[in-house]
């Protein structure tokens, strides 16, 4: 198979095949462009039939892949409708600060109370933190009641400190 000949002679039907198909012209001369590449590969006896074959795949699975980015698409825009209005800049400082509290709360925990906390954050149920921790399931329930205790008072003791802080600092 001559491809040069073949390029002089089908490539620009090719592409207005193309366009035809999937309505974008560069998109269209890349995806003949592809079909040429395809052809090195497999040098195939009948270049004329065998590119448009081709060519035709190429056009389908790009609809497909354009008709999964327009379902995804339509997915976040409904997700972004359905989503809160995002926080002015105090709200947004508030909340950083207070995760940022949290966070130092869950460093002055123990490792085990850290750990029960943050398994039952990520929905780990009674016998899965269990079996994590390497405690009875019967100990779990007082187990993160005496954790959300401590984190509740550390919080506290951070938030003090930083009272005194603004109160010496005026």
């Amino acid at each position: 198979m001559d491809l040069s000949r073949a390029y002089r002679e089908y490539y620009r039907s090719l592409v207005r095949f193309l366009y035809r198909r999937i309505g974008d012209q560069a998109r269209a001369e890349d995806l003949a462009q592809e079909a040429f590449v395809r052809a090195l590969e497999h040098r195939p006896e009948k270049p004329r039939a065998w590119l448009f074959t081709v060519a035709a795949n190429l056009a389908r699975d790009e609809g497909r892949r354009g008709a999964v980015r327009r379902r995804h698409l339509t997915l976040l825009k409904a997700e972004a409708r359905a989503r809160p209005p995002e926080p002015g800049p105090e709200v947004a400082f508030e909340r950083r600060q207070r995760i940022e509290k949290v966070r130092r709360a869950l460093d002055d925990l123990s490792e085990r109370d850290r750990e029960a906390l943050l398994l039952w954050e990520e929905g780990f149920d009674y016998d899965e933190i269990a079996g994590v921790l390497g405690l009875s399931r019967g100990s779990i329930g007082t187990t993160l009641a005496r954790a959300r205790r401590r984190l509740a008072a550390a919080i506290e003791k951070i938030e003090d400190e930083e009272g005194d802080e603004d109160v010496a600092h005026p």
